[in-house]
């Protein structure tokens, strides 16, 4: 957990807690995990949630109206009110038996929006504000697979989700806390339907082999003492940031395209500069750019010796990769792992588009055929994915800026920010979120050791593109 002062506690007040059922009776066969599902099972819940200004309605009228929102929202995610069961075989599934979801209502009337937002380190205070801390998701065998913390503060609302991850991803998440928005509002929220259907390559005969329940734990220490923050890369940032790597790129491109021609034909004596780009034209996004500044700053940070080999793990959603094609509202754990592997030496020494190049290609290449491969591996070493930093030279990106965190409109206008809880959380663990004002602008959420914060901080190229906690 990041570490913190005693000045981060709230004095947070549980005032009820219930279970919440969906409002119409669940008539869906049990859903089986899939490879992806099951790749979760030893890590955390997943914990997002949405800070906002105090709503019009007062707490006695608001809190039953979330919880019929809730209840009305379920009807349309069944599975989240059900819960695991293991057949005889060994496979496990989702059975959607209404047995419903913990809602926990809770005070922390000391805390204002400014103690949550302003300091440059992510307070403590957060990890309260979240139900499930630290909750293993095997465990949904025999308790809820999602639950909804509503906390009232002196200026302000949070609304805290966990959500079981072997039952969702990122994508998934998003489109029932944006349904649960809708539904508070009364809006309508038939164009995001969740598509539940299990027939893809995903869904395997392989059966995972598990250890004793009790044995089940995260792959990495909880426990280390880690520091948090928010770092903010805006609009005209991201902009610089990509058009530098870009322009670079297209001049090494250039270069090696005419280094080729030269080689190929001793006659060639020169080439214009439209026939050398002529070759490739992929340009490498604003993201990719961004994970190459945190790949090459941190590592940097980190002082590792030239020849330690460095790894760039980015969460990839397979729905539009794999073919045919899963639907965009799939729902489930559709995500795959892309590791980008360097000398350390490398990553510091050379020009950040060699960085941004090397993400981008593996990017580019993980097509259907690469997300078959991962699978057929899987089911050659079934085995629940190593969440961690075990070599002490590992950065692994979560979330996405391209998810609709800020379109969660409960009735009394949108977040002011979004934050998560304290589930799996290590050294060179990173979130990205889009900004509150768009516009291409990225959060980003960085977990790393204390001395490497430090020295990431004073890192003047970092720092000219972050302009801090949001």
């Amino acid at each position: 957990m990041p570490s913190s002062s005693s000045s981060d506690s709230s004095a947070l007040t549980i005032l009820s807690k219930c279970s919440v059922f969906p409002h119409q009776k669940s008539t869906m066969e049990d859903l089986k995990l899939s490879i992806s599902d099951l790749n979760m099972l030893s890590c955390h819940y997943i914990q997002k949630g949405c800070l906002f200004t105090t709503p019009s309605l007062p707490s006695h009228t608001l809190i039953p109206h979330l919880i019929t929102s809730l209840s009305r929202a379920l009807s349309l995610f069944p599975p989240l009110a059900g819960r695991f069961i293991t057949d005889s075989h060994g496979y496990i599934y989702i059975t959607c038996n209404d047995a419903g979801v913990d809602f926990i209502h809770a005070t922390a009337t000391d805390l204002n929006i400014a103690d949550l937002l302003s300091p440059p380190d992510v307070p403590h205070a957060f990890t309260e504000l979240f139900p499930f801390h630290r909750k293993i998701n095997y465990t949904a065998h025999f308790s809820p697979i999602m639950a909804v913390q509503v906390t009232e503060l002196a200026d302000g609302v949070f609304i805290g989700c966990a959500v079981n991850h072997a039952v969702t991803d990122g994508t998934s998440l998003w489109n029932f806390f944006n349904t649960f928005a809708d539904v508070s509002r009364g809006a309508t929220c038939a164009s995001r339907v969740p598509d539940f259907r299990r027939e893809s390559i995903l869904i395997s005969k392989v059966v995972l082999l598990l250890p004793e329940s009790d044995d089940i734990t995260v792959t990495f220490n909880p426990d280390e003492a880690l520091r948090e923050r928010i770092f903010s890369f805006g609009r005209v940032a991201i902009q610089k940031l990509k058009a530098r790597v870009n322009q670079t790129w297209r001049e090494n491109v250039g270069a090696v395209e005419l280094m080729g021609k030269l080689n190929n034909d001793p006659q060639l004596k020169t080439v214009t500069r439209k026939e050398t780009e002529t070759v490739e034209t992929t340009e490498i996004s604003s993201f990719q750019s961004l994970c190459a500044l945190m790949w090459q700053c941190v590592t940097r940070a980190r002082n590792l010796l030239g020849t330690k080999t460095t790894t760039f793990r980015m969460a990839v959603n397979i729905r539009n990769r794999l073919e045919p094609k899963l639907g965009d509202y799939y729902f489930g754990n559709a995500i795959q792992s892309i590791p980008t592997c360097a000398a350390a030496g490398d990553v510091v020494s050379r020009n950040l588009w060699w960085c941004a190049e090397e993400l981008n290609k593996n990017v580019r290449a993980y097509d259907s055929a690469m997300v078959r491969r991962a699978i057929e591996d899987w089911e050659r070493d079934p085995k629940c994915f190593p969440l961690g930093n075990h070599d002490g030279a590992t950065l692994q990106m979560g979330s996405s800026p391209r998810f609709p965190m800020y379109d969660n409109d409960f009735g009394w206008g949108r977040p002011l920010a979004v934050r998560s809880g304290g589930a799996n959380k290590f050294d060179g663990k990173m979130s990205a979120f889009p900004a509150r004002e768009g516009g291409g602008a990225v959060d980003l959420e960085v977990v790393l050791a204390p001395e490497t914060m430090a020295r990431l901080e004073s890192d003047p190229e970092f720092m000219l593109y972050a302009s801090g906690q949001s």
